[in-house]
């Protein structure tokens, strides 16, 4: 019987040993942290071993294959050690694949990869597919593949998903984009991190494809050097294709071996450029897997967004508050403050992983009228931005925050709370930031 040591007790750790199980593996799951009590329970009711609080090498180093959660780095010792031992070890992603023919569609890039999957997989339930939705977001992709029979995958898929993959081949790979993002994790080096994004089709064959931003130079100049045996669709606002997406005369249209699909772009529910580009690839993905156009017009007119994503959480005396907790890189705050249109109160702040916020000068100086800092360490932001505005203040709390920001903001403006960082130094993620601003705005 073959041994399966999985590093993590998380969404991802638990789906794998569901799965592992099922094909006869040998399990154990290892948590160097605190393992929730809802996992702990799934795991006891599949009788499943597993340790908390540590690993036992012993125990992991005697395994035949290791998958390792995301958030795991390559760095950790435990993981040093099974390299050196000659112990494959593998992401979730890349074990779930090796057990489903489905049909497999994966999104990845620095932002937008999210808002991308969540209107691919919409569409597709609009069509009637009952897609799998999952990877980086919603459930096990692991745990699906055990317990659901799914014709069509749509996964979110990180970086760091992706260097944790071997044979992973998606019929369809998107990348939304590629701006420097977990540096930390690359060793502050920005190929490296490009490389990992383009794993996602390494393994693609001739009759396979990839959809991508060409307005990207980051993309467009590392497929000249480095080609894709995938047929390539790219999605573009500024020039148009005989193959791919782009916009004319105030149309989206995609086309695709002379198969045209058109609407137009002021029907698009979710607004801004950004957006724009998350819908034409959206739409590529659905036009490839043979969907209604009727069906595709129509979800793309009706989708309402993703929650912690520029989410308008309410107007109190005329002020709205804006929770986009999910930007937590430089480019997701740039996209969130370019489509601001009035005077703006930023909230900024958290683990900084490398940023450079000089790109954000221009949009500051224009529409940032106050900063409020949240975060234990905010050197780095009161040293950027410090002369830019009149009023930056530094709190360790959200409930705090939202105090100041009433009081600084007037009738017209926006609180946006937009930190272009991590959330790990007070918040247990994104999403619980959101959460509490959403809670704080709420109480005021």
């Amino acid at each position: 019987m073959k041994r399966i040591a999985i590093l993590g007790g998380g969404e991802s750790g638990v789906g794998t040993a569901i799965l592992a199980k099922q094909k006869g593996y040998e399990v154990f799951v290892s948590d160097f942290g605190k393992i929730n009590e809802t996992y702990k329970d799934v795991l006891s009711n599949y009788e499943l071993e597993w340790e908390q609080g540590g690993h036992t090498d012993a125990l992991i180093l005697n395994a035949d294959l290791v998958m390792k959660s995301p958030g795991i780095p390559d760095k950790a010792p435990i993981v040093k050690a099974l390299v050196e031992k000659g112990v494959p070890v593998i992401s979730e992603i890349e074990f779930a694949s090796r057990y489903t023919d489905a049909t497999i569609v994966a999104i990845t890039g620095s932002n937008g990869k999210t808002t991308t999957t969540m209107l691919t997989g919409y569409i597709l339930e609009q069509a009637g597919l009952q897609p799998g939705i999952a990877g980086n977001i919603g459930d096990s992709y692991a745990k699906m593949v055990a317990t659901q029979d799914i014709e069509t995958y749509v996964l979110e898929i990180s970086s760091f998903q992706l260097d944790g993959v071997v044979d992973f081949a998606p019929h369809i790979a998107v990348i939304t984009n590629i701006t420097p993002d977990h540096l930390d994790r690359y060793d502050y080096k920005f190929e490296n991190y490009i490389a990992s994004k383009f794993r996602i089709a390494m393994n693609q064959k001739e009759t396979d494809y990839l959809i991508y931003d060409a307005d990207d130079p980051v993309i467009t100049d590392w497929l000249k050097k480095h080609p894709v045996k995938s047929k390539l669709l790219p999605f573009s606002l500024h020039r148009e294709f005989e193959n791919g997406a782009f916009i004319k005369d105030n149309n989206l249209v995609v086309q695709i071996d002379n198969n045209t699909f058109t609407m137009t772009t002021d029907n698009l529910a979710l607004k801004g450029q950004h957006n724009t580009k998350n819908a034409m690839a959206a739409s590529t993905v659905s036009n490839l897997l043979k969907i209604r156009k009727a069906t595709i017009r129509e979800s793309l007119e009706g989708f309402q967004g993703v929650e912690h994503r520029l989410e308008q959480v309410l107007k109190i005396n005329n002020v709205q508050y804006i929770n986009d907790s999910k930007a937590t890189n430089v480019n997701a705050t740039f996209y969130a403050l370019d489509s601001m249109s009035a005077p703006t109160v930023w909230i900024v702040g958290g683990v900084d992983k490398g940023n450079d916020y000089r790109d954000l000068y221009a949009l500051v100086n224009e529409k940032v009228k106050a900063i409020i800092c949240l975060g234990v360490d905010n050197a780095k932001l009161m040293s950027h931005f410090g002369n830019m505005v009149d009023v930056i203040v530094e709190t360790p709390s959200m409930t705090e925050a939202i105090k100041i920001a009433y009081k600084v903001a007037e009738r017209g403006d926006n609180v946006l709370l937009s930190p272009a960082c991590a959330s790990f130094d007070l918040f247990e993620n994104y999403e619980d930031r959101g959460r509490q601003f959403k809670a704080a705005v709420r109480d005021l």
